[in-house]
């Protein structure tokens, strides 16, 4: 039986990072609001931060590096998206949008996207509605109503504070839960090769109208990398 996939994308930058916590508390919420279901469930975070070089690698040329398409392929293939970021001068992080500029921007069309960011103020938990809910708005993704906001003072502040921070991780957790369960698996895979703008499934057309034959088209992108040219 297919799996149910969650794919969490943690943008954090140091080792620990209260952003991969949150991640990971996210991602766990979501898969125990899963695990009662028929389907077996599975879960993965993609570390933007050891990414960092390949997704400035693949801004200048246009084509992804190992590791970098196979985290493109864990986000566009998964059932549902988690993606957390650190708040940088009242917005997301320059490494969370980058990652995203290099995944086809038709691949999370329908997906369902929880999101979260983290800061060491609560002045700044509006990030989520100003610049990160527009931008999976522009993907045409489906993000889930609760959003998730963790200050410093979330993490070991009071005990109301933290709880309510664990409340606000189960109920989106739940969100993302019920969406991802209910959503069916397509029937092969596309974009996932959308950090070089070409899509596996659009590498050959069918026949033209009038023709006999097929027609394969070699995109122009691989063209290039046939030359060599940086």
């Amino acid at each position: 039986m297919e799996p149910i996939r969650i794919t969490a994308v943690s943008a954090g930058l140091g080792r620990p990072s209260s952003t991969r916590l949150l991640a990971d508390r996210l991602a766990q919420a979501a898969r125990r609001h899963l695990e009662d279901g028929e389907r077996p469930v599975e879960t993965r975070v993609v570390e933007l931060r050891d990414l960092a070089t390949d997704i400035a690698h693949n801004l200048v040329t246009g084509f992804p590096g190992p590791a970098l398409a196979e985290a493109v392929e864990a986000v566009t293939g998964a059932d549902g998206l988690i993606a957390v970021t650190p708040v940088f001068t009242a917005s997301y992080s320059g490494l969370f949008k980058s990652f995203f500029d290099v995944v086809d921007n038709t691949a999370l069309h329908g997906k369902p996207v929880l999101m979260a960011a983290t800061g060491g103020t609560p002045r700044h938990s509006l990030v989520i509605e100003h610049a990160m809910r527009p931008m999976f708005a522009y993907l045409r993704a489906v993000t889930v109503p609760t959003a998730v906001y963790a200050a410093s003072g979330d993490w070991g502040g009071v005990d109301e504070r933290v709880g309510e921070l664990s409340a606000r991780i189960e109920r989106a957790g739940q969100e993302l839960a019920e969406l991802a369960g209910t959503r069916p698996r397509p029937a092969g895979r596309a974009g996932t090769a959308g950090a070089n703008g070409v899509d596996d499934a659009a590498e050959a057309t069918g026949p033209a109208d009038g023709a006999g034959e097929t027609e394969t088209v070699v995109p122009f992108a691989r063209h290039l990398a046939a030359l060599g040219l940086d």
